[in-house]
């Protein structure tokens, strides 16, 4: 028999979620003010964003070597996850203008950050197993805007000074984590896992269906981060091309945020259409607008603009469904370990990608930099393709 889930429980996840990840790119939000002062190095913004997502990856490995959030309460694995990542993203304050340290920090992190991303989806899972797609569309729309926010919180007023877009960041992490664990608790979906062992996180890749779903999102991965790198990158090549003033952070949270849409949109769609034909959709649109990328350039500012915010909008509309098919084929009583040990290959591939395009920038002009994520987009196609026949 169905139980039906408390209203609130939705929109709280949905907030402790993004208050959680507002924490991910903090440092990319500060990069533009602490680059002058601190004199960092031209490569500092892959650097940095390597660096949180490397400590991400480590994370991840340790949560499904360990079955974490399937052996204890996933609340409190949250909640505990929050401030001290709170702390770590606030303790950059405490460098002494050390580049080191910052990287350091960013790393401690992205740890942190994999008891809040993951776990938050493997809650929302055991609370909405029958409209997982849905759920996990609000979830990842709240992703995104906890990724692009710092950006906005840079606009605003904070430009002027970096410290209070960590702080800001660090003191709403702190509040969803603890509206999660005191408002929220574990779903009743949920079945405790009994057993510790390594191996049972590689298990879960024997069902080729999950394997289908797992490797559809790999190809997303590797688009999709360093997308979000280069947004502020491309933004001002493109205002110096032209010689036009552009907001960058401004712009880079819009086209970031718009994301959101694509995410309460896409689980919407899902109920209906299914999670694989929507995610399939939402792959082949920025598969095609990274084959097109290198014609934005000579674009009108708005028709560019357009362009970017559609990208935005489908670059990330797939995740929640790749997450959503994650979580139906993985083993039921491993599913937090499945959406763990998928995630942390997910981002391990985004590694390779961030460098690539920044070695890359010393070859290609900037109009061609995008164009070579096509290979994600085509890879996870062609995986996505067999859910779809076989569902």
């Amino acid at each position: 028999m169905t139980k039906t889930v408390p209203r609130h429980i939705l929109p709280i996840i949905v907030f402790a979620q993004f208050t959680g990840t507002s924490l991910w790119f903090a440092g990319n939000a500060i990069l533009p003010q602490i680059q002058q002062t601190w004199n960092l190095p031209k490569d500092s913004i892959a650097q940095i964003t390597s660096s949180v997502i490397l400590g991400f990856i480590l994370g991840t490995l340790l949560f499904a070597l360990t079955s974490l959030a399937d052996r204890f309460h996933a609340s409190k694995v949250f909640f505990v996850s929050a401030i001290l990542g709170a702390i770590l993203n606030s303790s950059v304050l405490l460098t002494g203008e050390s580049f080191t340290g910052l990287l350091i920090f960013r790393f401690l992190t992205g740890i942190c950050i994999a008891g809040i991303y993951p776990v938050g989806m493997k809650i929302a899972s055991d609370w909405f197993e029958g409209k997982l797609g849905k759920a996990l569309g609000y979830l990842v729309g709240a992703l995104v805007i906890g990724t692009a926010f710092p950006h906005l919180l840079n606009h605003f007023g904070a430009g002027y000074d970096w410290r209070p877009v960590l702080l800001g960041t660090s003191g709403i992490a702190i509040v969803g984590g603890a509206l999660m664990f005191f408002f929220v608790g574990d779903g009743p979906s949920r079945v405790k896992s009994t057993s510790f062992s390594p191996q049972e996180a590689f298990r879960v890749f024997r069902k080729k269906e999950f394997r289908w779903a797992a490797f559809g999102y790999f190809g997303h991965m590797w688009e999709l981060y360093t997308f979000w790198a280069f947004v502020p990158v491309i933004l001002g090549h493109y205002a110096n091309k032209h010689g036009i003033s552009l907001p960058t952070s401004l712009w880079t949270f819009v086209i970031m945020s718009i994301g959101m849409v694509g995410c309460i949109s896409g689980g919407i769609f899902s109920i209906r259409k299914g999670s694989s034909k929507v995610a399939f959709g939402f792959l082949l649109t920025s598969g095609i607008l990274c084959l097109l990328s290198p014609l934005f350039f000579d674009l009108p500012p708005a028709i560019f603009l357009i362009l970017m915010g559609l990208w935005g909008f489908a670059v990330i509309g797939d995740s929640a469904q790749f997450s959503s098919l994650n979580a139906q084929k993985a083993p039921v009583e491993l599913k937090g370990t499945a959406l763990t040990i998928a995630v942390s290959i997910g981002f391990l591939l985004t590694i390779p990608s961030i460098q690539l395009l920044q070695f890359l920038t010393n070859y290609l002009s900037t109009e061609w930099l995008l164009f070579t994520l096509t290979i994600g987009p085509v890879f996870g196609l062609i995986s996505t393709r067999k859910l779809i026949s076989n569902p």
